[in-house]
């Protein structure tokens, strides 16, 4: 259900902060209902994703919270900065979207905007909250494979 981007399809929204605050444990790509006006604001980098999240609500999917700046050649029909945006996704994938929340202790979160196709999908993830020793633990990985990195480039050079 990973979706693989093209090398081409530009990035336009990361949210790097998914991978240390959640366990993502599958990925799934959707499309996402736009004005005019956002697209444009994401593709000159105004989108961001840390506090967004994924409802479920009277069999439609929301992406909440998700701030997506004003437009600055927009007129006064521009958009709203946070205003909800509707999913396009499939009914069976929003019903088992839905289930997975509902089993308790997993989240939908957004974790990047990126175009494929000329189109911008949204790549979501069920996702299980870290605790905080799960986090420490993830920092002392990161800092003993940086070490071993760091001794084997210097016993390369000298």
């Amino acid at each position: 259900m990973s979706p693989n981007p093209r090398p081409g399809d530009p990035v336009l929204a990361r949210n790097r902060q998914a991978s240390h605050e959640y366990h993502l444990l599958e990925t799934l790509e959707a499309g996402i209902q736009l004005t005019g006006t956002e697209v444009k604001a994401l593709r000159a980098g105004r989108g961001h994703l840390r506090e967004g999240y994924v409802r479920v609500e009277n069999g439609e999917a929301w992406l909440v919270q998700v701030n997506i700046g004003q437009y600055e050649m927009g007129n006064r029909q521009n958009h709203e900065a946070e205003r909800r945006r509707r999913l396009l996704l499939h009914r069976r994938e929003i019903q088992y979207l839905d289930s997975k929340v509902r089993q308790g202790g997993l989240a939908l979160v957004p974790l990047r905007l990126y175009v494929k196709h000329n189109r911008i999908k949204c790549e979501i993830a069920v996702a299980r909250g870290k605790k905080l020793w799960d986090k420490r633990q993830a920092i002392a990985e990161r800092d003993a494979r940086r070490d071993v990195e760091r001794a084997t480039a210097h016993a390369l050079r000298g």
